[in-house]
């Protein structure tokens, strides 16, 4: 929580001022009540209308003075805390996307939601009401006390006497509530998890007539959100009756002693009013302390999980390229500085044997390298490990053993941004926001018109492009749901290309498009980008038939690597791969 409020530092000014307000406006309605007693004890027994009126105003004036400051400190309150949140959000959403894939995979994306939105609701809610309450109500409870020890000594020590049993409550309740929070949290982030997998999947549920099964499913998960909010519930719904009940009882016993003490003539009626009064005042702040206390337990248990995410360490930071040489001396032959040109391979695996959990590895012993300028085609099944080259190219992952250089320098000596400058992507599964086409092709980018449109036109995007009523100013729906499968494939490879990156990555990003659409891209990028080293995960081998380099996996080993000619005579599952796709057996095939 200390890290949570740090974000109230830049506001301390514009709190100050509110707290002053709201001391201000507290001890001005603490004074009404007095003069409410002296009135009855004092003035009234005059009968004098002029000095009834002129304390009547006063107490009129108190309460005006009171409401104004009230309104206003809770005006002040809500801005610091509606800032202060916005920017816990900010700085939230910039950390969650600089977190490594291992961390993401760690908190996952549901938690890293519920974090952004439930927590930082929570914490919200708390920060407005500690501003608004944190100081009314102790200043009612200890100003009211005082008072009351100046009005009669007897009656406060017994209405005091309660106060240890609501003491127990409080703590008994924050002690148990709390960690109750946190576990519903994480029920909250499973609950979010199904909503985004169904939501994501909706098409495929609705094609598949799975409505009912994914509903049950969500139902289960709702269920045990319920649950366990309920359980939390149960235990916070201790604290109001507990509270109520001991302050119910210390009014009665006040009421009772203060009538054996007037009927002894002990206290005046307008002091004994005025104490009740005082009395409730005394009570509703320790209500409102123990509503403070509720709010505190779940926003408590919201601002661990923030600053879990804020407090996460930068990882995958780069090395030094001296650093680099120390720990893997093998980088110190095949640094940036080394002479070759273009004989020497611009992407090279050097034994890279990498595992996502560090149990079974997913890559083991792969190595390989292509040249710049030189196109590399990925082929395997599934699980085989494709993706996962691509990953470590980009440095999402470290890997275990080995090294992946660019350039001839090791990854990890690359500065994120700069490494991550050398790509252009096109992943499985990307995403099109809704936006125009031209701004899902810039992408934030600083690109010219004429490189938005001769990206489109080499992806072979400008033609269903040029279809749309508002061309390049067309909005796109979310997801690119009003395109076809290999329009959105063409949009998203004319992103990857606009930049023209010095490595381009399609990773079975070309399945969509049609043979001729397929070829007439190939043959914009040999000519317009034969600077650009390619690499293509594809399933069809027509898509990397004519590659430079062919890398066949499988099982996250290399079962082959060379041309296509050479592994025709040396690679039995590429072989097997042809004959499937082609239906043409090695001894038929026609080059």
């Amino acid at each position: 929580m200390r890290r949570i409020f740090g974000y109230l530092k830049p506001y301390r000014l514009r709190m100050a001022l509110g707290l002053a307000i709201k001391f201000t406006g507290t001890i001005v309605e603490l004074a009404i009540p007095w003069i409410l007693s002296y009135m009855i004890d004092h003035v009234i027994p005059l009968r004098d209308a002029g000095r009834i009126y002129l304390w009547g105003g006063v107490m009129f004036l108190c309460a005006v003075v009171a409401l104004l400051f009230n309104i206003t400190a809770n005006r002040m309150a809500s801005l610091v805390s509606r800032n202060a949140t916005e920017q816990i959000r900010n700085d939230l959403f910039g950390r969650v996307l600089y977190l490594s894939n291992r961390q993401i995979d760690g908190f996952t994306l549901p938690s890293l939601i519920s974090r952004l939105t439930t927590d930082t609701y929570n914490v919200h809610q708390m920060l407005g009401m500690m501003q608004r309450l944190g100081v009314r109500a102790p200043i009612m409870f200890l100003g009211g006390i005082l008072i009351t020890l100046t009005l009669d000594p007897v009656l406060t020590l017994v209405m005091l006497a309660v106060m240890p049993v609501i003491v127990g409550i409080l703590y008994f309740v924050s002690r148990i509530g709390v960690p109750m929070f946190t576990s519903l949290q994480h029920k909250i982030d499973q609950y979010v998890r199904v909503v985004r997998e169904d939501v994501s999947g909706i098409r495929i549920i609705k094609a598949l007539s799975k409505e009912d099964y994914e509903r049950n499913k969500f139902c289960a998960q709702n269920r045990d959100a319920a649950a366990q909010e309920e359980k939390a519930g149960m235990v916070m719904s201790l604290l109001s009756p507990g509270v109520n009940m001991c302050l119910n009882t210390g009014t009665v016993l006040v009421i009772l002693a203060g009538a054996v003490r007037v009927n002894k003539g002990l206290v005046q009626p307008g002091v004994l009013i005025a104490f009740l009064s005082y009395v409730t005042l005394i009570l509703n702040a320790i209500i409102f302390v123990s509503r403070m206390l509720s709010v505190y337990s779940r926003a408590s248990a919201s601002a661990r999980r923030i600053t879990q995410v804020l407090d996460s360490p930068m990882d995958l930071e780069p090395v030094a390229l001296e650093e680099a040489v120390r720990l893997w001396p093998e980088n110190g032959s095949k640094s940036a500085d080394r002479p070759g040109g273009e004989a020497s391979p611009y992407i090279e695996f050097d034994h890279v044997t990498f595992s996502y959990h560090k149990k079974e590895p997913n890559l083991r012993d792969v190595s390989f390298a292509v040249g710049r300028g030189e196109t590399l085609g990925i082929l395997g099944a599934t699980g085989s490990g494709k993706s996962t080259v691509i990953q470590l190219l980009q440095r999402f992952y470290d890997v275990d053993d080995g090294a992946v250089r660019i350039g001839g320098r090791d990854v990890r000596t690359y500065p994120a941004g700069e490494l991550h400058r050398l790509f252009g992507v096109v992943f499985q599964n990307d995403f099109i926001t809704r936006d125009t086409i031209r701004e899902n092709i810039r992408f934030g980018r600083e690109l010219t018109e004429e490189q938005i449109r001769e990206a489109a036109a080499c992806a072979q995007a400008e033609p269903f492009i040029r279809e749309k009523a508002e061309g390049f100013d067309t909005v796109v729906a979310v997801k690119g749901a009003d395109l076809s499968g290999g329009q959105k494939q063409r949009l998203l490879i004319s992103r990857a290309l606009a930049a023209h990156p010095s490595i381009l990555i399609l990773d079975d990003s070309m399945s969509a498009l049609d043979y001729r659409t397929d070829a007439a891209l190939r043959g914009q990028l040999r000519e317009h980008f034969s600077d650009t080293t390619s690499v293509i995960v594809a399933q069809r081998i027509s898509s990397v038939l004519h590659a430079d380099r062919i890398l066949v996996l499988e099982e996250g080993g290399v079962a082959g690597y060379g041309t296509h000619e050479e592994l025709m005579q040396s690679c039995e599952i590429y072989q097997d791969i042809w004959q499937i796709q082609t239906g043409v057996t090695k001894g038929q095939e026609v080059m």
